[in-house]
C-alpha cells in the first residue's frame, strides 16, 4: 500500500479484469480502498482480485454482465454487504465496437451499444445514488472516448453511445452537486484492451495512432490512466464535476490520425 488517500472508501469498478479497469483497480487498492471486481469474465477477475489480496487490499469479484439491469443492480448492492458502502463507482465496461461503414451498421448494433455506454451507466449511477446521497459524498468516475468526440469513422454507434454518457454524467454531476456527488468522465488514450485488439486487427494503423500522439505512445492504463481516476476519486477532486479529462498524451488538440480500412463501399 503506497498511501491513503481512498482509506474507507469502497469502489466498484466493472470491466476491471484488464485494460483500463485493471489499472484504476490497482492504483484505488494501492492508496487504501476496498474494490469490487467486475467483469464478465470469471477467470480475469477473479485474477485481479486475487492480485489486490496479494497487495494487501480488501478485494472480491463479481461476474456481470452490464446490460443486464438485475446484474448491474446487484454489484452496487454486493459492495455494499461485502464493504459497508459504495464510495466510488467507475463505469468502464465495453465489449468492443464493430469497425464498418457507417451505413451498414443495423438498429440492433446501435441499440446494443446505448445498453453499454448509457443504459448500464444509469442503472449503476441510480443504484448507487441513495447510498452516496445518504453519506452526502460520492464519486463517480465514467469511461468516454475521443472517438466519439472527434467523430471517428468505422465506430459511429460507439461514438454515440459514448457521447450519450457524456450527456447523462454531466445531468447529473449538476443534479448531485448539492448532495456532495461529483461525476466526470475521463476519454483516454491507453494501449487498453480494445486496442490492443484492434492492433491485431491493423496493426498499421494501430501502430499510426501511437507516433502521432504528442506523446508518442499510448499511455499505460495503470501509470497514465489510474492515476487521475485516483484523483477524481479522492476528497482533492470534491469541487470538481461534470467535466471532461482528456487523459490522451495531448492527442485531442489537434484530432488523432484515424483511418481504419474499411474496405469498400458496398
Amino acid at each position: 500500500m503506497t498511501d491513503a488517500l481512498l482509506a474507507g472508501r469502497a469502489a466498484v469498478i466493472t470491466g476491471s479484469g484488464d485494460g483500463i479497469g485493471e489499472g484504476i483497480a490497482r492504483r484505488f487498492a494501492a492508496a487504501g480502498a476496498a474494490v469490487l471486481v467486475v467483469d464478465i469474465n470469471v477467470e480475469k477477475g477473479e485474477a485481479v482480485a486475487a492480485s489486490l489480496r496479494d497487495m494487501g487490499a480488501r478485494a472480491a469479484f463479481r461476474r456481470c454482465d452490464v446490460r443486464n439491469r438485475e446484474m448491474i443492480v446487484g454489484v452496487v448492492e454486493a459492495c455494499v454487504e461485502e464493504f459497508g458502502s459504495i464510495d466510488i463507482l467507475v463505469n468502464n465496461a465495453y465489449r468492443g465496437e464493430n469497425m464498418t461503414r457507417i451505413e451498414t451498421k443495423s438498429d440492433d448494433i446501435f441499440a446494443e451499444s446505448l445498453e453499454f455506454n448509457l443504459y448500464a451507466v444509469k442503472w449503476s449511477m441510480e443504484a448507487a445514488f441513495p447510498h452516496m446521497r445518504q453519506r452526502g459524498w460520492g464519486r463517480v468516475i465514467n469511461i468516454g472516448s475521443l472517438n466519439g468526440v472527434n467523430a471517428h469513422i468505422g465506430t459511429a454507434e460507439y461514438n454515440v453511445g459514448k457521447e450519450a454518457l457524456r450527456a447523462y454524467t454531466r445531468s447529473a454531476a449538476r443534479e448531485w452537486a448539492r448532495h456532495g456527488i461529483c461525476a466526470n468522465i475521463i476519454c483516454p488514450a491507453a494501449a487498453s484492451a480494445s486496442f490492443r485488439h484492434f492492433a491485431e486487427l491493423q496493426p498499421e494503423q494501430a501502430s499510426q495512432a501511437a507516433a502521432a500522439n504528442p506523446m508518442g505512445r499510448m499511455g499505460d492504463p495503470e501509470k497514465d490512466i489510474g492515476g487521475v481516476a485516483l484523483f477524481l476519486a479522492s476528497e482533492d477532486a470534491r469541487y470538481v464535476t461534470g467535466n471532461t479529462l482528456f487523459v490522451d498524451g495531448g492527442a485531442h488538440i489537434n484530432g488523432v490520425a484515424w483511418a481504419p480500412d474499411l474496405g469498400p463501399e458496398q
